[in-house]
């Protein structure tokens, strides 16, 4: 073969490398696009280019296929597209930058930025949806997490690698809990998921809850609830994988996901619009499925590093037997459940104490906290159960010595379980208090 043929012969192969196969859209109803005659893997991009009225290219994610065709989402407005339009494989796949340049960065599902500052310094890419870390191979929780919130860290013990759930109806301080916590909290670095939230509440959670100052450690991963359900659930993805990118690096990372509940019914959304049939409260069974995916690759891996996470979960009417929050409470390693009634009454942080609880706490702390915590409970509930007599003023003093002792104590109770949304509790300091306490309880 002459040079020359070789030559034209090169080029050709490049050629019919460089090409990819063209499809159509043949279908396009609601949330859900029929691809024909283009092949493409579940999780893979197709890219639909000049195919709006506009001409401007639109992103669709494939979930699905039947009858030869791909059931593909689109990742942004259907507005405009057209039948027979071409659609082409993308190379944007399931993956997204990580990098030290994301830190004090906005970004969205994708990893763009969202702060007007330009593209983020993240010369790696990593899996979105990874797998967990083998049972097997992680690490044993041994330390505490301190937060500096004073009922969480005396009364709640998180420790390092821990999963927790907080569990809130609207308006009682979830998100003013979490920006404290992602302050005063001794992870190296925060990762922080905005699932599904309202524009506004993005801003005042970056500039309000969060600061400056934590802004500067963290990586914030917004996508709002205006964006299609699939580009909503991948934020939850994205920053999970960031989070464990910084894990893999050697770093203690605090992992925050507001909320785990737009993260499933983003999935709703999408798999009963490609015609899955729903199961509990409309909940097809693959978002059982996907929750412990999501859930389980937090927590500590078989290095250094280590993911401790805090998953918000909301409980329509307060009602704590929804569907979502009995499955992730089963995933997750603890809950905490903040109080309407508290919160009406100023009580911040409204933490339910009876209500909540934390599994590693007996493992994680030394034997005089959890007597002092234990007695501090006991003072607790016991009020509880003669509160209808307290208020209505049935209750004669000296009828019962343990309801006695906790109408004593509950003014230094409250105090202590109290604490101002800039205030940082030490944890010497914290557990002092804890001690004083727990001796009006009777602990030793």
């Amino acid at each position: 073969m002459s040079e020359l043929s070789l030559e034209r012969h090169l080029r050709a192969v490049e050629r019919a490398r460089v090409q990819r196969p063209v499809g159509t859209v043949t279908e396009v109803v609601g949330l859900v696009a029929e691809v024909g005659g283009v092949r493409a893997a579940v999780g893979d991009i197709l890219r639909l280019v000049g195919g709006t009225t506009h001409g401007a290219a639109l992103d669709l994610e494939v979930i699905g296929f039947r009858s030869g065709r791909l059931l593909a989402t689109p990742l942004g407005p259907v507005a405009g597209v057209r039948p027979g339009a071409r659609v082409t494989r993308s190379d944007r796949g399931p993956k997204v930058p990580v990098g030290m340049g994301l830190l004090g960065r906005i970004v969205d599902a994708f990893g763009g930025a969202l702060d007007g500052r330009g593209a983020p310094d993240a010369p790696t890419t990593v899996e979105v949806r990874a797998a967990p870390p083998p049972a097997v191979s992680r690490r044993p929780i041994e330390r505490p997490f301190a937060t500096g919130v004073r009922a969480l860290d005396a009364m709640l013990t998180l420790g390092c690698g821990q999963r927790m759930g907080i569990f809130a109806g609207a308006g009682v301080g979830k998100s003013t809990l979490l920006g404290m916590i992602c302050r005063s909290s001794q992870a190296d670095v925060n990762v922080i998921a905005l699932v599904g939230e309202r524009g506004r509440e993005v801003n005042d959670f970056v500039r309000h809850a969060l600061g400056a100052e934590g802004l500067e450690r963290s990586v914030v991963v917004a996508a709002t609830s205006d964006q299609p359900p699939l580009v909503r659930a991948r934020a939850a993805e994205t920053a999970t994988a960031v989070a464990e990118y910084f894990r893999d690096q050697g770093l203690s990372v605090l992992l925050v996901m507001d909320s785990v509940t737009r993260y499933a019914m983003s999935l709703r959304e999408t798999a009963l619009a490609s015609g899955e049939p729903p199961a509990t409260k409309g909940y097809p069974p693959s978002v059982f499925a996907a929750l412990p995916r999501l859930l389980e690759r937090a927590g500590t891996g078989s290095g250094r590093g280590v993911i401790t996470a805090l998953y918000t979960v909301l409980v329509e009417g307060d009602d704590l037997s929804d569907p979502i929050a009995d499955a992730v409470r089963s995933i997750l390693d603890g809950h905490v459940v903040l109080s309407r009634s508290l919160a009406e009454r100023g009580h911040f942080p409204a933490i339910d104490v009876l209500q909540s609880i934390s599994r590693l706490a007996p493992m994680l702390c030394a034997e005089p906290q959890m007597r002092s915590a234990s007695a501090v409970r006991s003072l607790l509930a016991s009020h509880r159960e003669a509160l209808d007599l307290i208020q209505v003023g049935a209750y004669a003093a000296g009828s019962d010595p343990r309801v006695d002792a906790a109408v004593r104590a509950l003014p230094d109770i409250e105090a202590f379980l109290r604490q101002d949304m800039n205030e940082i509790a030490p944890w010497p300091e914290t557990l002092g208090r804890l001690a004083g306490l727990g001796r009006l309880g009777g602990a030793p």
